[in-house]
């Protein structure tokens, strides 16, 4: 909001997240229009999710889950970083494609969601890749599949939903600069 209402003099930018794009469909009210309110500056950087499993579930694939899903619909939870964030959302997109039944466990960050996944308090996660790679390297958790449409430099080993024949789950995050709208495009050129 601050931003959003800053003067457009290019000395005032915002280092945007998805949360910027959705929040349009998570709430009535807001106090600025992601499209009408900001100009983009430029794309940083991305980061893809994984589905992770605690290795306590018989799962080993995307495959098997689904199945134990279906034998056991509503009874299996996944832990995301909270509402609304790219992980909550690619389990979502997910529960819908595979037509399973899983329950959503939000936390407050990926830190607490993934301290109660090694802990085996919530047997799945939506997470982003970088905060688990460590532990998947050390066989704490088992990646099922990666949410991009491409498999990641990171761990290149690990297959993706859409190799595993999930081709509607491609969900990345993303981080960006934007400036409030009406910036000079000389300035957003500089900051670019």
């Amino acid at each position: 909001q601050a931003v959003a209402k800053a003067r457009p003099d290019g000395y005032t930018i915002l280092m945007a997240q998805p949360p910027l794009a959705v929040n349009a469909s998570l709430y009535r009210k807001l106090a600025y229009d992601a499209l009408r309110d900001f100009d983009p500056v430029v794309l940083v950087a991305t980061s893809t999710n994984v589905l992770v499993s605690h290795p306590s579930i018989p799962v080993r694939s995307v495959e098997e889950l689904i199945a134990l899903a279906k034998r056991r619909p509503g009874q299996l939870t996944y832990a995301s970083s909270g509402n609304g964030t790219t992980p909550h959302l690619s389990g979502e997109l997910f529960k819908h494609v595979a037509r399973i039944d899983l329950v959503h466990i939000p936390y407050k960050g990926a830190g607490p969601a993934i301290n109660d996944l090694l802990g085996g308090h919530v047997p799945l996660a939506f997470v982003t890749l970088t905060s688990v790679a460590p532990h998947i390297r050390a066989n704490r958790l088992r990646a099922l599949a990666l949410t991009s449409a491409k498999r990641s430099a990171l761990m290149p080993e690990l297959r993706t939903f859409y190799e595993a024949g999930w081709r509607e789950i491609d969900v990345s995050g993303w981080y960006g600069i934007v400036s409030p709208a009406g910036t000079p495009r000389e300035a957003i050129a500089r900051l670019n």
